[in-house]
């Protein structure tokens, strides 16, 4: 069987995989001569064989841990459990990918009740007895389940009956009862007395350490962060050093720099006469670390020169964890310290100016996430310490918000003039457009990640929690029960879009800035991707916000998304109930002033970059009155009876609305509609270019699957655009593409491409109809999928490899074999996700496009695909 146990002498940085990021870097540090306390590593891999062998440790494990347990030994000198020389170790998890505070750890394992008389003779009684109800409390907490309260409150007693203002001011004789009442709690807590074996202890304490990679509190951290549940997690046994022996010694934590501004500066804190336990569960209040240049000049000196050393060999800001036993400075960790986005940004660009990493690299230590964090609010972490969390949904569009809560569009545009406001429903529509631009964040109880909810609002850069299905809501009696809770309208709740969390209450946000820092590295990003970022845009106004993301243009404007406005969606509606082509005709001319004033600003904003426009897409009945009322006022101005438009009504729904009468098939049914809004963009471009501005107009049909549906739509498109520039003696220049979002389009993509100036993949389509799924009720199934392993990502977030990916493979090699000059984007959700811009780099497309908070991301994913790229070229030759 392989080797499932390393002296720290064994191993290196580069073994984190198999030693757990702890174990590997102890490692690394023993090979460059810091003092680290002796140990060895457990290896990941025994940890997923104690899975595989039904949660038990097994013989070959126990044999060489007890053969490593006695080389230990041999190089302290003292010896588990003896009574002349005990040796104390800690046990302590280490998964390779840093998760601070997920996971266990115990201290001073190897004292019972002979041993610490032993330790108290030999050393110093107060110092054995604190160490051993130290030990019986994390023993009890992370092997037993014994919560910690119980413990506490015997200390708490103590120090107040006896006036001790802090632990360390205990004397030996009250440890010692303390000692006595902790074995106490530990039988009436477990049914057994406390361990008297320390062999037994050990091996407890390593069963304890891998079960906790299973934790609830490391399940959710690691789907947070996206780190697999296969990898498990390595032990790290060492011997114990002791920061509570006395005033010359102590213990703390230090980052290499500020993390959270990260300007150079050492940073952290420590405790005299205490053990880290002390300084990162918050029992004393440390003091900060530039005290420690006064109180112990000495060990300072040593901290420093050893962090400087440390940052450089691993070329990034480290998190040191160290104690101070009797004057001698001891390294007990240090990673890759976590950092706010700011600091990220930060250390990210100093360490290129100091010559210790890249511009490539630089790049490629940001992540999506911490881009995110830059551009939306988010909770203060004081105000999240007490925060009521309600329910968890999906974190569809990041930011935090508080708010009152309204349950429909209206009440929540009305009461947004006075007060901040949460739009709370089931589902969005398009109808609720003027609830949600008014609303500081939405939050519905149905709905995946790509639902209208959450597409709209990360367009909008509003916050959105999706598909939180805790949530019972009654729009008729205007309540939402959540658990115990009955929320009327008007209550606060605050929604974290980052985090999918609802928490009940107001709670304070902040927000960093885009500093000097931040604008460098998105300019290096930007000289080295030649993948183009496009921004979805729907107005001027998005695409203003675009632009100062650094968009290059606009890869998608959905005209539908103009026409819900009050003053026109009552004429679109007469225009869809219109019983013959010349009535429905004179209600599209009243509409066609809208979408070419609409156009004419985008134009203006976009001064010559592309602007490309997808003609009508959804189906008709989407834009009609559901609610009893609408439908009354609607009659009226029709001059119809209720009854006949409420039949009419039903006879334009549809039983599969996106497989229906929609996109080119509404174009085909009915041309003028199409017509129409190509005179608008038409007209707009002529206005535009009359005043001196360029006009790039990309005019984009939806949902095309046939090459003759592409051939008649651009014909009579075309036909329209050319009679415009003639009568106005003026040209603006134009292009007509294909959005490609069925699989027949995929497949006949060589047939299109004669016809297409461009292709643009819509591939949230393009995915429901690969996989039969629909976006906005697949939240329904998909968690289960994904708990399940029956998918490895949610197809809906990051594009489909297998399935999706393929069929833009073959569409655009079909594409370029007819037609090499067509410009082929992507316009779905996924153009802002990293990992899908990875797969569309590689895949060679020349731009993505996405929602304007996204644009940011996607410059850098880009940036950081093409960096992959070229290394992986670099390797292979």
């Amino acid at each position: 069987m392989a080797k499932l146990v390393y002296r720290f002498q064994e191993g290196n940085k580069e073994m984190k995989h198999l030693l757990g990021g702890k174990g590997a870097n102890l490692a690394e540090m023993v090979g460059l001569g810091v003092r680290v306390p002796p140990g060895f590593t457990i290896t990941t891999e025994a940890c997923n064989a104690y899975y595989t062998h039904d949660g038990q440790l097994f013989d070959s494990l126990i044999a060489e841990v007890k053969e490593h347990l006695q080389g230990l030994e041999e190089e302290m000198g003292k010896v588990l459990g003896s009574l002349e020389n005990p040796l104390l170790v800690s046990v302590r998890s280490g998964a390779v990918f840093s998760m601070p505070g997920m996971m266990d750890t115990v201290l001073n394992l190897g004292l019972n009740d002979q041993v610490v008389e032993a330790l108290a003779q030999q050393q110093d009684e107060k110092f054995a007895f604190d160490s051993y109800r130290r030990f019986i409390q994390m023993f009890s907490d992370v092997v037993m389940g014994v919560e910690k309260f119980h413990f506490e409150q015997v200390l708490s007693r103590i120090k107040a009956e006896k006036g001790y203002p802090e632990d360390k001011d205990i004397p030996a004789h009250e440890l010692r009862q303390i000692v006595q009442e902790f074995k106490v709690i530990f039988l009436a807590q477990t049914g057994r007395t406390f361990p008297q074996d320390v062999e037994e202890q050990l091996f407890l304490a390593i069963e304890a350490v891998f079960r906790s990679w299973n934790n609830n509190r490391a399940k959710v951290y690691r789907r947070l962060h996206q780190i697999s549940d296969s990898l498990g997690t390595a032990v790290n046994i060492q011997a114990m050093v002791f920061g509570n022996r006395g005033d010359e010694s102590g213990t703390g934590v230090c980052f290499s720099r500020n993390p959270v501004d990260g300007s150079r500066e050492l940073f952290g804190e420590y405790l005299i006469n205490a053990q880290g336990e002390d300084v990162v569960a918050g029992i004393r209040t440390p003091k900060s670390i530039a005290n420690l240049k006064e109180d112990k000049p000495a060990q300072y000196q040593e901290l420093l020169g050893l962090v400087e050393e440390l940052e450089r060999h691993y070329q990034d800001m480290q998190d040191i964890e160290f104690t101070i036993e009797e004057g001698k400075l001891y390294l007990l960790q240090t990673r890759n310290a976590k950092r706010t986005a700011k600091a990220a940004v930060r250390v990210a660009v100093d360490l290129v100016k100091e010559g210790i990493i890249d511009k490539q690299e630089a790049l490629l230590r940001l992540s999506a996430q911490e881009i995110n964090q830059l551009l939306h609010p988010q909770f203060r972490p004081d105000s999240l310490a007490g925060a009521e969390l309600l329910a968890t949904g999906l974190a569809a569009s990041p930011g935090a918000a508080s708010g009152k809560i309204y349950f429909t569009a209206e009440e929540a545009t009305k009461a947004a003039k006075q007060e901040k406001v949460i739009l709370v429903r089931e589902e969005t529509s398009p109808e609720d457009i003027e609830g949600m631009v008014s609303a500081q964040a939405i939050l519905t109880s149905r709905g995946g990640m790509t639902s209208h909810a959450a597409v709209v609002a990360r367009g909008m850069g509003k916050s959105c929690v999706c598909g939180c299905q805790a949530l019972q809501i009654d729009e008729t009696t205007k309540t939402v029960r959540v658990g115990p809770h009955l929320l009327h309208e008007g209550d606060v709740l605050s929604i974290d879009g980052a985090t999918g969390k609802v928490y009940l209450g107001a709670l304070e946000t902040s927000q960093d800035s885009h500093d000097e820092h931040f604008q460098e590295l998105m300019t290096w990003a930007d000289r080295i991707r030649p993948l183009k970022v496009y921004v979805n845009a729907d107005n001027a106004a998005d695409a203003k916000t675009g632009l100062g993301f650094g968009a290059e243009g606009i890869g998608l404007c959905r005209t539908e998304h103009m026409f819900f406005e009050e003053e026109r969606i009552r004429t679109v509606r007469q225009m869809i109930l219109a019983k013959s082509s010349e009535e429905r005709s004179v209600y599209l001319d009243r509409l066609e002033p809208f979408q070419r004033d609409d156009f004419y600003q985008m134009f203006k904003v976009m001064e010559g970059r592309h602007l490309t426009i997808r003609l009508l897409d959804p189906p008709l009945h989407e834009f009609l009155p559901k609610e009893e009322e609408q439908i009354a006022s609607l009659a009226a101005d029709l001059g119809v009876s209720l009854v006949a438009l409420k039949r009419q009504l039903h006879s334009l729904a549809e039983f599969n609305p996106m497989m229906g009468h929609r996109g080119c098939r509404l174009g085909i049914t009915y041309p003028e509609i199409y017509l129409m809004q190509a005179r608008a963009i038409a007209r707009a471009a002529l206005k535009a270019r009359k005043e001196g501005t360029p006009v790039q107009a990309d005019i984009m049909i939806p949902l095309v699957g046939i090459d003759k549906e592409l051939t008649y739509l651009k014909n009579l498109i075309q036909t329209c655009l050319e009679e415009e520039m003639e009568q106005a003696g003026l040209r603006f220049d134009y292009s007509i593409g294909s959005m490609i979002e069925i699989p027949r389009a995929c497949l006949t993509a060589d047939q299109l491409a004669t016809q297409a100036a461009f292709f643009s993949f819509g591939t949230n389509d393009l995915t429901q109809m690969t996989y039969g799924y629909s976006r906005d009720d697949a939240s329904k199934f998909l968690e289960s999928y994904l708990d399940k392993q029956i998918l490895p990502q949610d197809p809906f977030v990051s594009l489909d490899e297998s399935g999706v990916l393929e069929l833009m493979k073959l569409a655009i090699e079909k594409a370029r074999s007819v037609n090499p000059e067509i410009a082929i984007g992507i316009c779905g959700e996924h153009g802002g996700d990293p990992v899908s811009i990875e797969r569309c780099s590689d895949l060679g497309l020349d731009y993505v496009s996405c929602s304007p908070y996204r644009v940011l991301i996607a410059r850098l994913a880009a940036a950081q695909s093409q960096i992959k790229k070229e290394r992986q070229i670099w390797l292979d030759k």
